[in-house]
């Protein structure tokens, strides 16, 4: 993250292309950076034979396809970009499945994504064809990649349909529009062409599972979180210990915002309070008006003004202003970093709404929420997913793979009632998350 009272020249991206250097550097260290940084021991693809044969059919152009991967953890994209880059071919051949050109995937990401990740993610992301596009505001240049990507492509293009990070791998807590409706659209520009084509989207679920050293990491971490939170070991049970200190870090967030909240009101409606409070605060520290009262597009537009304000997205360099006029942009920098540290409390706290893990709940389900609660006492303290930190490693990552849902099959019902449509196909995709997460439940190590 850049100072807080630093204004600066927003990076230009490249266009998205494919450049074999770049396949060749992410050949190189990319499964350097999945073992230690994301410390993944192992992939398993379960449902496998489904993910090559929706390849078989893209790769041959006998359809289109969207890759719908569940975007709970942050490092999915970079996951499922190694697999298809340099394990699904293999795998698919010994499923029998011969693939008749080298497998490739086209991401989308958030322009934020490029902002915050470095020079070396601004690299990498073009080069490997990923294409970035605002949330909040119009951007028709990033719309016309990806429906070109969709109609004219001979590979899957890959997207998040939960809009950015969810945080919880074992529920779909929610999932915005954006990917059922381009599938739609693409279905009506293929038409338009005379190409008979079915697009289809492919729900992909990702899953962490852990080994013995995932306990002893999870035990480190609890005592981590009970050193900032100011408790102590005392023998009490796995459920209390994350309870009281979850409690603990609500309890600052509310002195902060001056809440007072009733002593029988639980957990879920005093941090509903807590983020009214927060956006409010971020939006008058901005002097903005919100367009809508739903919570994401409050949340979507804050984000999107505080990285105008830090990132100046119309100049290259800010060497022409006079040292009256830059001492103002880092004033309103300075002001945009305060106010994102509201938002980006927001931005994690509504999907931490979710109940203390019992005693004998299974490992990952632990795991997972003492990482977040972690990740909370990280927002509290000004903190962004730039610091979120997954301190305990899995030893088994495991693909989902979900039902396909084909949108041509569905164009007459879209050209009858477009809202409906959308809305059945939303529908069928979270219940086909719903069975991968079912069905990853019964997956041991």
């Amino acid at each position: 993250m850049m100072p807080v009272n630093a204004a600066s020249p927003d990076r230009k991206m490249r266009e998205p292309h494919i450049s074999k250097f770049v396949l060749v550097v992410c050949f190189l260290l990319g499964r350097f950076y999945l073992f230690f940084g994301l410390g993944i021991a192992r992939i398993v693809i379960r449902n496998g034979r489904s993910f090559y044969e929706a390849y078989k059919r893209a790769l041959a152009g006998e359809s289109r396809c969207i890759l719908a991967f569940r975007h709970p953890n942050g490092g999915e994209a970079q996951i499922l970009m190694w697999f298809i880059l340099f394990i699904l071919r293999r795998k698919a051949w010994m499923e029998g499945i011969k693939l008749s050109k080298k497998p490739y995937v086209s991401f989308v990401y958030g322009y934020e994504v490029a902002r915050w990740g470095g020079p070396i993610a601004r690299w990498i992301m073009p080069g490997l064809g990923s294409m970035p596009i605002h949330h909040s505001k119009m951007d028709t240049a990033g719309m016309n990649r990806i429906f070109k990507a969709v109609t004219n492509g001979s590979y899957p293009l890959a997207i998040a349909p939960e809009g950015q990070v969810s945080y919880t791998t074992e529920s779909v807590p929610r999932l915005e529009q954006g990917t059922v409706r381009i599938g739609f659209q693409a279905v009506e520009r293929l038409e338009k062409k005379g190409i008979n084509c079915p697009v289809e989207i492919l729900p992909i679920s990702i899953h962490f599972r852990y080994g013995s050293m995932g306990r002893w990491s999870l035990n480190k971490l609890i005592r981590k979180i009970e050193k900032y939170t100011g408790f102590k070991n005392d023998g009490a049970g796995f459920t209390e210990r994350l309870r009281r200190a979850r409690d603990f870090i609500l309890e600052q967030n509310e002195k902060r915002y001056a809440i007072t909240s009733p002593k029988d009101q639980i957990f879920a409606e005093r941090v509903d309070v807590v983020m009214e409070a927060a956006l409010t605060r971020a939006e008058n520290i901005l002097g903005i008006k919100p367009k809508s009262n739903q919570l994401f597009d409050r949340l979507y537009l804050i984000r999107q003004v505080t990285w105008d304000r830090m990132v100046i997205s119309d100049v290259t360099s800010l060497d022409h202003l006079t040292l009256l006029e830059r001492a103002l942009l880092d004033l309103n920098a300075g002001e945009a970093w305060h106010a994102s540290r509201h938002m980006e409390l927001v931005d994690f706290v509504w999907y931490f709404r979710v109940p203390v893990p019992a005693e004998d709940d299974p490992l990952y389900v632990k795991i997972e929420y003492a990482q977040n609660l972690w990740d909370f006492a990280n927002r509290t303290m000004g903190g962004a997913y730039s610091n979120r930190v997954l301190n305990v490693h899995p030893k088994r990552l495991l693909i989902q793979i979900g039902t396909s849902i084909n949108l041509t099959e569905r164009l007459p019902e879209y050209k009858k009632n477009k809202k409906e449509a959308v809305a059945n196909a939303m529908k069928d995709m979270e219940a086909t998350y719903l069975d991968c997460i079912d069905r990853a439940s019964e997956y041991q190590i």
